[in-house]
């Protein structure tokens, strides 16, 4: 198994507000490249779990992640509560496997929501790409089964 390291940057945003951002490394960024069908998991306020399938995700950036709306309800109203987001990446030959958790904003619309529509109607024409789900990765851990599984290595 590949040594799981990655970088971690710390932000000061404000005297109270430290942001820290997580940088995926080049195995985990090989491992989404491969992934097709991501579990994308949220909560809502109350704590209710919702868990679906999402094929339209999209590394953009080492800490980035796009995730296109195409017919998203409890995701979409879990979003608007709680902005926590977890994603799941496997791959079945190597049995390699990360949990990605993160932070999500909304964009229904500007320059990133435009190349987000262009990109998802571009593979399938038709899809409705209704709102961008901008992550950005605060967190990743190891879910691949073995003694370190569940372990937190970003």
């Amino acid at each position: 198994m590949g040594e799981a390291t990655g970088i971690l940057s710390l932000h000061v945003c404000s005297p109270l507000q430290v942001k820290i951002m997580v940088k995926l490394n080049a195995e985990m960024k090989e491992l989404f490249g491969r992934t097709k069908l991501f579990p994308v998991a949220t909560a809502s306020k109350a704590g209710v779990p919702n868990v679906v399938p999402i094929a339209y995700i999209k590394l953009v950036g080492d800490d980035t992640i796009w995730i296109a709306d195409n017919f998203m309800k409890k995701t979409l109203a879990n979003l608007k509560e709680n902005p926590n987001v977890s994603i799941c990446m496997w791959d079945a030959d190597s049995k390699k496997c990360y949990q990605v958790k993160g932070k999500v904003q909304l964009h229904a619309s500007g320059p990133d929501f435009d190349r987000m529509k262009e990109w998802v109607q571009g593979a399938k024409p038709g899809m409705p790409a209704k709102t961008l789900l901008v992550m950005k990765v605060t967190e990743v851990f190891q879910c691949t089964p073995g003694p370190d599984a569940g372990k937190k290595i970003l």
